[in-house]
């Protein structure tokens, strides 16, 4: 196995050994058999967790112990607000959950930011093409679209742009497929960072800004055995860089990540491998990830909690893993 390294801004410094493990097994299955078209998990500060499945109208809410609670929006017994378009969601691509209970939908569908608060009052951002959303302190919310030019925008709670920042990182001289590589997904932790995964970066990375949009930290995986994938990944956008009569189209190589946040540490998804960085950036575990019944999880879902983690993949379903980094 690789040595870690730990990226910061203008030098690689490498870190020892991680300690691997092979395999890892989900104990058990949650939130009953939702699992197909699953974009998005939240544990909300009141304990209940927050479900996001892209077919469905609304985000279905669990108590803490798992069972169904309530959905957003739920307007069955009010009048609901004006704008039709308010009361559903019609294409959900992520969502997450302010501390006070607000709740924002990314909706592909509608071009927008659908935001309802927890006494039922709603409103909309009209973004085109949002795919990831991320609540920063002060009611601020942090936006990725398919189109922007930075990586990241962020609307105040007027529902106007107070700032943009993230430079693309240069892979390709062809405007739309480097904007393509680029694309990725956002989330925050109670410290106000903010953390932006580059889905289809050969060399997979997760990188840390403040909430203003000063860059921290890389959480990136450079060891040996990531070379293989991270050449093929080059190979392939340097022959799609010809093709400009074909739009671009590449396999993901970060599939999911979530952020302890107590420590601090960072997990990482590539499909069925689990890797674990700690608060610096320093890579500690490795593993390959199960079901209960041995099937492979290629995980789109991680939630970090103190003494396990969610893990989640369309179709197949959210799974309760212990926390190997927690063994005693």
């Amino acid at each position: 196995m690789a040595a870690a390294a730990l990226v910061c801004f203008g030098a690689v410094l490498w870190a020892g050994t991680p300690e691997v493990d092979d395999q890892l097994m989900a104990r058990r299955r949650l939130f009953g058999d939702i699992g197909p078209g699953l974009r998005a998990l939240r544990r909300g500060a009141d304990g209940k967790f927050y479900v996001l499945v892209s077919s469905a109208n609304s985000v279905a809410v669990f108590d803490a112990k798992g069972a169904p609670a309530a959905k957003v929006p739920d307007y069955s017994k009010t009048a609901g607000p004006a704008s039709a378009d308010l009361q559903t969601i019609q294409f959900g691509e992520d969502m997450d959950v302010a501390t006070n209970g607000t709740v924002y939908v990314a909706d592909r569908g509608a071009n927008a930011i659908k935001v309802w608060g927890p006494g039922g009052n709603a409103r909309e951002i009209h973004v085109n093409a949002p795919v990831s959303v991320a609540v920063l302190p002060e009611d601020e919310v942090a936006v990725v679209t398919m189109e922007q030019t930075h990586l990241v925008t962020v609307y105040g709670p007027n529902g106007r742009v107070v700032r943009e920042f993230g430079d693309p990182e240069s892979l390709s001289t062809r405007a739309d497929l480097n904007r393509y590589v680029n694309e990725g997904r956002v989330a925050s932790d109670p410290q106000g960072h903010l953390y932006y995964g580059f889905t289809y970066m050969p060399e997979p990375l997760v990188r840390q800004y403040d909430r203003i949009g000063y860059a921290q930290l890389d959480f990136q995986f450079l060891g040996v055995d990531a070379f293989p994938e991270a050449q093929a990944t080059r190979k392939e956008i340097e022959k799609q860089e010809a093709r400009a009569n074909k739009p671009p189209s590449l396999r993901p190589i970060l599939t999911a990540f979530g952020v302890d946040p107590v420590s601090g540490d960072l997990w990482m998804a590539l499909h069925n491998t689990l890797l674990h960085f700690d608060k610096d950036g320093n890579r500690r575990s490795e593993y390959q990830i199960y079901t209960p019944k041995g099937a492979r999880i290629e995980a789109s879902i991680i939630v970090v909690e103190e003494e396990r983690l969610l893990i989640g993949a369309d179709p197949v379903g959210i799974y309760d893993f212990p926390r190997p980094d927690k063994r005693h």
